[in-house]
């Protein structure tokens, strides 16, 4: 999968709400060198780079798609580092409910975001999913390699973020579990427009948040880079899809090895095909 640099300066520069005429006259150039960026056409020169990432508040390595391996974006990356696995080697139950409503009499292709240390791509690889999984930590991504030598599944892992990474090609179904808090809110709209767009008709989301709820304390082994969505905000993502079913649950946890509880709404949606020229 690719990470195009037109890509992102269309993204960024939208997100800052500039034309491409605004932007061009920020950086002394035509609004038509933009336009060729941003259609693939031609790239900026290596100069420009510096000036770009910051009008854009971002930062080169971003604009480019590249995670530097020694850069921490979530604290997962250390606690991924120990040689037991975080999560353990079992698979989420959304797994087996995935396998239930949609399995793969024929080759499925399956991406799963945010996949940890690969728990649940190893199942679904070991299961028939012909899976891509990513994940933004590299100790996440070297151990879910290793279970998946282990197991011999067959599996596209690769590093991005998911707050800066857009697909371009589609898949059958889009797993997600315990991972989309980490998606601000600002950004949601766009991501799973991204994710919608780019999933097959009849295909499926599988996907589930954490929830705010004004009862239940902050855990312990929460980070700065996430924000709860809101309960329910989840299910209206998929107002045009088939709702197969959503419900909303709260549970106990113990990762971080301090009792504590979370609230996470679930949802399991199908891409209808659309009839509205029939």
């Amino acid at each position: 999968m690719e990470i195009r640099l037109c890509d992102n300066i269309v993204r960024f520069r939208k997100s800052k709400g500039y034309t491409q005429e605004e932007l061009a006259k920020k950086l002394n150039i035509s609004s038509q060198a933009v336009s060729k960026w941003e259609n693939a056409q031609s790239l900026p020169d290596i100069a420009l780079l510096p000036a770009l990432a910051g009008i854009l508040e971002t930062d080169i390595d971003t604009l480019m798609g590249y995670i530097p391996k020694k850069k921490m974006v979530t604290p997962y990356e250390d606690r991924y580092n120990a040689k037991e696995y975080y999560w353990g080697t079992m698979p989420n139950e959304m797994c087996m409910e995935v396998l239930r409503r949609y399995y793969p009499t024929r080759p499925l292709r399956l991406l799963e975001v945010g996949c940890g240390e690969g728990k649940d791509a190893v199942f679904f690889a070991r299961n028939g999913y012909q899976v891509t999984a990513f994940d933004v930590t590299e100790s996440g991504i070297e151990k879910a390699r290793r279970l998946a030598d282990i197991h011999q599944a067959d599996i596209d892992f690769f590093r991005a973020d998911l707050r800066d990474f857009r697909l371009d090609e589609d898949f059958d179904i889009i797993y997600s579990s315990g991972v989309f808090h980490h998606i601000l809110p600002e950004l949601r709209d766009e991501i799973m427009e991204n994710y919608r767009s780019h999933t097959a008709s009849g295909g499926m989301h599988a996907v589930n948040v954490f929830v705010e709820k004004p009862f239940i304390p902050e855990p312990p082994d929460s980070d700065l880079c996430s924000r709860n969505w809101a309960s329910g905000e989840l299910f209206t993502c998929y107002k045009d899809w088939m709702i197969e079913e959503c419900r909303e649950v709260i549970f106990d946890c113990n990762s971080s090895g301090i009792p504590h509880k979370h609230c996470m709404d679930t949802v399991f949606a199908r891409k209808m095909p659309d009839r509205k020229g029939e």
